[in-house]
C-alpha cells in the first residue's frame, strides 16, 4: 500500500476542507440558518450530490478496471468522454428549461414562492456538473499514472471561489449573495478543469487523448464491447457508491417539511461528518483502488488482501477516534466553527444534536468504502448496487419512522442505521474469510487504545470547557 498516496490525498482533502469550513463559517455568519440559506443549499444540493458520486468513486471505480483491461485504451477513453459529456450537456439544458419542476422534486415541502426563488439558482448550479465530469475523467487517467496530487488539492479551488463571493458581496441583500455564490460555483469548476488540463498536458494525457480522437471515427467498433461493459457497470456503480450522499439528499428532501432552518442544520452537521469520512476513508480508497484492481486482474488475491490489511486498522483507529471526539465535543465544535453573526445559540444546539446522530454512522460508512473496493475491482458493480439499494430502503424506512418524534436528528440517525446495514451486507458479499484475513493484524490493540485515548482526551477537554476544573 502506498501510504504516500494516502497522505497526498488526505493532505489535499484537508486543505479543501479547511477552506470549506472557512466558507461554511462565512455562510453561517452572512446568511445564518434561514430561508435564504435553505434556498442556496437546495440549489447546490443536486450538483454537489453528483460531484461526490462522480469524484469519490462511481465513475473511477467503473471506468478504471475496464480501462486497465482495454487493449485500445485511448480509443476507449475518448469514446467514454464524448458519450458522457454530450449526455450531461443535454441534461443540464433540460434542468434549465424545467428548473421549477426539478426544484419541486428536490424540496417538495417548499411553497410556490420559495420554489420560484430557488429555481433559477438550481439551473445555474447544475452546470457545475459538466465541469466536474471533465475533471473526474482527467483525474481517472492521472490516477492510472499514479498521480493523485492535482485532484486532491484542486478541490480547494471551489471553496476559495465561494469564499471570494461571500467576502465581496457580504454587505448585499441575501438574494444577491446567493446568486453570487451560485456563479462562484461555476467559476470554481472552471478553475479545477484548467488545473487538470495543465497537469494532463504535463503527464502526456492530452497527447494520449488526441491520438484517440484521430482514430475514433475509423476504429470505433473496436471498443464497442468495452463500452458496453463499462455502461453495464457504471450505473450500478453510481448507486453502490452513493449511499451516504443519497442519504443526505433524502434528509434534505424530508427536512423541507420541517421548520425553517432544518435543512441548514443538516447541511452544517453533514459537512462536519463528511470531513473525517473524506479525510481518511475516501483518501485511502482512492489510493488503494488502482493497486487492488491490478492485483485482482492478475489473480493475486493474497497480495490484494495484504494491501487492504495495511489500511484496515488504521481506518478503524482514525474513524473511531474521530467519532469519540465528535460525539463528546459536538456542541463545542459547532459553537467554535459556526456560532457568530446570524448563527445563534439555538442553531448550535440543533446542529450539534444532528451531528451526534450522523457520527454514529461514520465507522460503518468508512469501512464500507474500503471493502466495496473488492466488489468494484472484480466487476461486481451490480451486486454492490443491490446492497446499496437495500441500505437506502432501510434508511428511507427509518427516516419516515423517526422524522416526527426526533425531527432533523431523526433523519441523521436513520442515515447512520443505513450505514451499518450497508457495512454488514458489503462484508457478507465480499466474503467472511476475506474479511477475517484482512482483520488479522497486530495493530488491532493499538487501534482500540487510540480510540479510547481520543475519547478520554475529548471528555477531559469538555470538562475543562464546561468550567468544572
Amino acid at each position: 500500500m502506498r501510504f504516500r498516496s494516502i497522505f497526498t490525498n488526505s493532505a489535499g482533502i484537508l486543505l479543501s476542507r479547511i477552506f470549506g469550513f472557512i466558507r461554511d463559517l462565512l455562510t453561517a455568519s452572512v446568511l445564518g440558518a434561514n430561508i435564504y440559506s435553505d434556498i442556496f443549499f437546495v440549489a447546490f444540493k443536486l450538483p454537489n450530490l453528483f460531484r461526490r458520486i462522480f469524484a469519490e468513486g462511481a465513475f473511477v471505480q467503473s471506468f478504471l478496471p475496464t480501462f486497465i483491461a482495454s487493449k485500445n485504451k485511448s480509443l476507449f477513453a475518448v469514446a467514454v468522454l464524448i458519450r458522457f459529456f454530450l449526455f450531461l450537456m443535454v441534461v443540464s439544458i433540460l434542468v434549465t428549461i424545467f428548473s421549477e419542476e426539478v426544484t419541486k422534486a428536490i424540496a417538495i415541502g417548499f411553497d410556490e414562492t420559495t420554489v420560484a426563488a430557488a429555481a433559477p439558482l438550481v439551473a445555474i448550479n447544475f452546470y457545475y456538473l459538466d465541469f466536474i465530469f471533465l475533471v473526474t475523467f482527467l483525474s481517472a487517467l492521472l490516477q492510472h499514472k499514479e498521480h493523485f496530487a492535482t485532484t486532491a488539492f484542486s478541490t480547494a479551488l471551489l471553496n476559495i471561489s465561494m469564499i471570494g463571493a461571500l467576502v465581496l458581496f457580504r454587505g448585499e441583500e441575501p438574494e444577491t449573495i446567493i446568486y453570487a455564490l451560485s456563479f462562484s460555483v461555476l467559476l470554481g469548476g472552471a478553475l479545477q478543469l484548467l488545473l487538470h488540463l495543465w497537469m494532463a498536458g504535463r503527464k502526456g494525457v492530452c497527447r494520449y487523448l488526441a491520438g484517440g480522437f484521430s482514430y475514433l471515427s475509423r476504429k470505433k467498433r473496436v471498443v464497442e464491447s468495452e463500452l458496453k461493459r463499462f455502461s453495464r457497470s457504471f450505473f450500478p456503480s453510481v448507486l453502490g457508491n452513493s449511499t451516504s450522499q443519497l442519504s443526505s439528499f433524502i434528509d434534505t428532501w424530508l427536512a423541507s417539511f420541517l421548520v425553517s432552518g432544518s435543512i441548514s442544520y443538516l447541511f452544517y452537521a453533514n459537512r462536519l461528518f463528511q470531513l473525517p469520512l473524506a479525510l481518511f476513508a475516501t483518501a485511502a480508497s482512492v489510493a488503494l483502488f488502482p493497486s487492488v484492481s491490478k492485483l485482482l486482474k492478475n489473480s493475486k488475491v493474497d497480495e490484494a488482501k495484504s494491501e487492504s490489511q495495511k489500511v484496515f486498522w488504521l481506518l478503524v483507529a482514525l474513524l473511531g477516534g474521530a467519532t469519540a471526539i465528535g460525539v463528546i465535543l459536538s456542541h463545542e465544535i459547532v459553537e467554535l466553527l459556526f456560532q457568530r453573526g446570524a448563527f445563534k445559540e439555538s442553531d448550535t444546539l440543533n446542529t450539534s444534536a444532528v451531528l451526534v446522530m450522523y457520527l454514529a454512522g461514520l465507522l460503518p460508512f468508512g469501512l464500507a468504502k474500503l471493502f466495496s473496493l473488492w466488489l468494484y475491482a472484480s466487476h461486481r458493480q451490480a451486486e454492490a448496487a443491490k446492497i446499496a439499494a437495500k441500505s437506502l430502503l432501510f434508511n428511507i424506512l427509518f427516516s419516515i419512522i423517526l422524522i416526527y418524534p426526533m425531527k432533523a436528528p431523526g433523519l441523521a440517525l436513520a442515515s447512520s442505521i443505513g450505514g451499518w446495514i450497508l457495512l454488514f451486507l458489503t462484508l457478507k458479499a465480499v466474503g467472511p474469510q476475506i474479511f477475517l484475513d484482512i482483520m488479522r493484524s497486530k495493530k488491532a490493540p493499538l487501534s482500540l487504545i487510540f480510540i479510547a485515548l481520543c475519547g478520554f482526551a475529548a471528555w477531559g477537554l469538555k470538562v475543562i470547557a464546561d468550567g468544572y476544573l
